[in-house]
C-alpha cells in the first residue's frame, strides 16, 4: 500500500482540488492496479484499434473500473478515457477527469518489466476549466506512485521531489518513447533536439515523465499524444520544478466539448527539469 499525501499537504490544496478529490484520485489508481495487475504477463488477446493501436481486456476493465467509481462519487463531473471516449456529467461540473487505464499497452502486452525499466502505467488526470490541476502516474507493479497537485510539491510514493538542474541542453539524458512518433517537420524538428542533447534515450512511455519529476533524466520530447496521454504529466511535472508545454511553448489544456473531440488538441510536448533547457529545446524545436 503506498502512502498517500500527508495530511498536511493536502491540506494547502488551492479550492480547485480538495482532499476529497486527491483521495477520490488515489482510489481510481487503486482500482485500476488491482485489474491490471491481474492480467500482467498473462495470455490476453490483443485487438486493434482504428488508430492501429492495440488494445486489450485489461485496459478495457480498468477503464471501466475506474468510470464506474466516478459514477458513483461524483456524476456530475466528466470523464473522458482512451477506450471509452467521453461521457458528460450529469450536472455540468467545470470538472473533468482524464484516463487512460494502461499507457504504454505495447510493453503491457510483451511482458515488459525490468528493475530499472517498467514501461507502462496509468494516468489519472484531474482538469478544472480546461486546466490539469490532479495528476497521478502509477505504475501497478512496482507500486510507484507519483502525484502533482496544483500549488503543491509533487511527491513520489508520498515523499516530496524535485527535478535537477540542467543549465544546457548539451548536458541533457532525454528520453522519447520512440522515434518512430515523429514525421516529416516533426521529425527533423526532434532531430536537432536529439542531436543537441549529450544522451538520447527511447522507451518508458509515462515512466520517463516521472523519472525527469524525481531528478533522473532531464528532458521528453514526444509527438502524436493524446490528451489521455499527458494531462496527468502536467501537475507531476510542475509540482517538481519542471516545465512541460507544447513545442510553441504553450500551456497544456484542454475544453473536451460536446463531443471530447481531441483533433484540436496539440500532440506535440516537451517536458524539462530546468526551464533553461526547456527554453533551448524549444529554440531548436523552432516549430512551425
Amino acid at each position: 500500500m503506498r502512502p498517500a499525501a500527508s495530511a498536511d499537504a493536502v491540506a494547502v490544496a488551492p479550492a480547485a482540488c480538495s482532499p476529497e478529490l486527491v483521495a477520490l484520485a488515489h482510489r481510481l489508481a487503486d482500482t485500476a492496479a488491482a485489474v491490471t495487475s491481474r492480467y500482467f504477463r498473462t495470455p490476453v488477446a490483443v485487438d486493434v484499434k482504428q488508430d492501429t493501436s492495440p488494445v486489450t481486456i485489461a485496459d478495457r476493465e480498468a477503464e471501466l473500473a475506474m468510470r464506474e467509481v466516478l459514477r458513483q462519487q461524483c456524476p456530475d463531473h466528466g470523464i473522458f478515457g482512451e477506450e471509452q471516449g467521453y461521457l458528460a456529467g450529469s450536472g455540468g461540473s467545470e470538472y473533468l477527469w482524464v484516463i487512460d487505464p494502461i499507457d504504454g499497452t505495447k510493453s503491457f502486452i510483451t511482458g515488459t518489466l525490468l528493475p530499472a525499466d517498467p514501461l507502462f502505467g496509468t494516468l489519472i488526470a484531474l482538469l478544472h476549466r480546461g486546466e490539469p490541476v490532479l495528476g497521478i502516474i502509477d505504475q501497478p507493479i512496482l507500486k510507484e506512485r507519483w502525484v502533482g497537485v496544483t500549488g503543491q510539491q509533487s511527491t513520489f510514493n508520498g515523499a516530496p521531489i524535485s527535478t535537477r538542474s540542467c543549465a544546457a541542453v548539451g548536458d541533457a539524458y532525454l528520453y522519447a518513447t520512440t522515434p518512430h512518433m515523429f514525421e516529416g517537420e516533426g521529425e527533423a524538428a526532434f532531430n536537432r533536439v536529439r542531436d543537441a542533447v549529450r544522451i538520447p534515450m527511447y522507451g518508458c512511455d509515462c515512466y520517463a515523465y516521472g523519472l525527469l519529476a524525481a531528478g533522473y533524466c532531464d528532458l521528453v520530447v514526444e509527438a502524436d499524444l493524446k490528451p489521455y496521454d499527458y494531462m496527468a504529466l502536467v501537475p507531476v511535472i510542475q509540482g517538481a520544478g519542471g516545465t512541460i508545454t507544447d513545442w510553441r511553448g504553450q500551456p497544456l489544456r484542454w475544453q473536451a466539448g460536446t463531443e471530447g473531440d481531441v483533433s484540436a488538441c496539440s500532440g506535440e510536448v516537451l517536458a524539462a527539469g530546468d526551464a533553461r533547457s526547456h527554453q533551448q529545446a524549444l529554440q531548436l524545436l523552432a516549430w512551425k
